[in-house]
């Protein structure tokens, strides 16, 4: 990886981001690969030596490393902070680090720390109950203890108190304590088996030269075009719609004054988010149709 610093920031910021302490150790893969997209987990090795990140954009994940390290000296006599797990399954080995275990007589309690937004708590996460159920497997596994609890400690980077107080589903404070549902030992291996069967693939396709398999909608955070109707000079929309004919004939109903608004969709991610976009080719085949 190329890190550059397009914006001056004091060489300590590019040395901290050139010197990662992170290390997945022997592992075949991490919980955070095995959850990632295939196709961007093969474009990342195949590409590392040519993907370019500016240290601004790095700023937030030093902040979270910053936390987690903190966060290690408030451990008390039963807590385990930082503990890299390795187990195998499928003939794949599989490592993952936990932030925090909390150990007592009926089990251990596993907890995730999160440096987020507040949409990040405002809406459903599906990867953050992936991710602990997968930590609880690698638990149980390693150490035949019963998990008692698995939580995500969420810190808000850009809270609001006003918002807090204007806002009935805002979060009350600048950190929330989310319990996540704890899955059954057969539903967990499960799911790490059907990941682990999709990174598979990936990696003979790319180990074949063959194309490289898709990502879904949901792992290029698509978003829609909508349609708006919306009155005339007006900034909120009357009503949104998911289809052009839906919002033809709301329009119809609202009568003069009002006005139809296309909001075109787009797979988020890969427009800002994705470091491999560049050289991938369902991107370019997106942007060609759009």
């Amino acid at each position: 990886m190329i890190i550059t610093n397009h914006y001056g920031l004091p060489q300590t910021f590019v040395n901290v981001v050139e010197r990662p302490t992170y290390t997945k150790g022997k592992a075949h893969m991490s919980v955070t690969e095995l959850l990632s997209s295939p196709q961007i987990v093969q474009l990342k090795a195949r590409h590392s030596q040519d993907i370019e990140v500016d240290v601004t954009d790095m700023i937030w994940s030093i902040f979270g490393s910053a936390v987690h390290s903190i966060l290690e000296q408030g451990k008390d006599a039963n807590h385990i902070v930082e503990q890299r797990l390795h187990a195998d399954i499928d003939g794949w080995h599989i490592s993952g680090a936990i932030d925090l275990q909390i150990v007592s007589d009926e089990g251990i309690e596993i907890n995730d720390y999160k440096t987020v937004s507040v949409w990040a708590v405002m809406n459903e996460k599906p990867e953050w109950e992936q991710q602990l159920n997968i930590y609880a497997w690698l638990v149980e596994t390693v150490k035949q203890a019963p998990i008692t609890k698995i939580k995500i400690v969420a810190i808000l980077k850009d809270w609001k108190g006003a918002e807090a107080e204007t806002r009935s589903n805002y979060p009350a404070k600048q950190v929330v304590t989310i319990d996540i549902p704890i899955w059954s030992m057969e539903q967990r291996e499960a799911f790490i088996k059907e990941r682990i069967h999709l990174h598979s693939e990936a990696l003979f396709a790319n180990d074949t030269n063959e194309p490289l398999p898709e990502c879904t909608p949901a792992e290029c955070w698509e978003k829609p075009t909508t349609y708006a109707v919306k009155k005339d000079g007006g900034v909120r929309a009357k009503s949104v719609h998911a289809s052009l004919e839906e919002a033809e004939n709301a329009l119809l109903e609202a009568g003069k004054g009002y006005n139809l608004e296309v909001r075109n969709g787009e797979r988020t991610r890969c427009a800002k988010y994705c470091d491999v976009a560049p050289w991938c080719q369902q991107y370019k085949t997106y942007l060609e149709e759009k």
